[in-house]
C-alpha cells in the first residue's frame, strides 16, 4: 500500500514492524489489522491532537475497515461462523484449532510447526488485510485515486 496508494514512508513501514503477532508477538489486536489502520490513518488522519474533527471523521472508517478485515477473513479462509474478534489469538484458533503464545519459544516453534508462516497463515491474513484496505481507501478517493 505504501507503494501502490503513496501512503507513508521507511519510518511508518519501520514503525509496524513490532505489531506481528498481535501487538508484540502477544496475540492482541491482529498487527496486519493495525497495519490496514495506520494506512487509513495516513490517508485521512489527523495532523494535530486538537483536531477533534478530522478524529471523529477517521474513527468511522477504522470501524468500517475492522468489519470488513473480519469479513473477509471469514471469506478467505472458509470459516464457518463469522469472525467476531480482532484478535490475533483468536484468528489463530480459527486457523490452526488453538491459540499460541508467540513470546514462548516453544510454542513460537509449534505455531511454525502448525503453519503459521506458510502461504495459508500469516502471510495471508497479511494479504487479506492490505487488499482489504487498499480496495477500501482507493473506494474514499474521488474516482478511484488516491490523493
Amino acid at each position: 500500500m505504501q507503494e501502490e496508494l503513496e501512503l507513508g514512508d521507511r519510518d511508518s513501514f519501520k514503525a509496524a514492524t513490532v505489531l506481528s503477532g498481535g501487538v508484540a508477538g502477544r496475540g492482541e489486536t491482529c498487527g496486519a489489522l493495525l497495519g490496514a489502520l495506520m494506512a487509513l490513518g495516513l490517508a485521512m488522519g489527523r495532523e494535530r491532537m486538537a483536531d477533534t474533527d478530522t478524529y471523529r471523521r477517521a474513527m468511522v472508517p477504522a470501524l468500517e475497515l475492522s468489519r470488513r478485515f473480519q469479513r473477509a477473513l471469514t471469506a478467505s479462509f472458509g470459516f464457518e461462523a463469522p469472525l467476531e474478534t480482532t484478535l490475533c489469538r483468536d484468528i489463530h484458533a480459527r486457523l490452526y484449532g488453538r491459540a499460541f503464545d508467540l513470546t514462548d519459544p516453544e510454542d513460537y516453534q509449534r505455531f511454525l510447526a502448525a503453519g503459521g508462516h506458510t502461504a495459508n497463515g500469516c502471510p495471508k491474513v497479511c494479504a487479506v488485510a492490505a487488499r482489504t484496505a487498499a480496495e477500501f481507501l482507493i473506494g474514499q478517493r474521488p474516482e478511484g485515486r488516491p490523493s
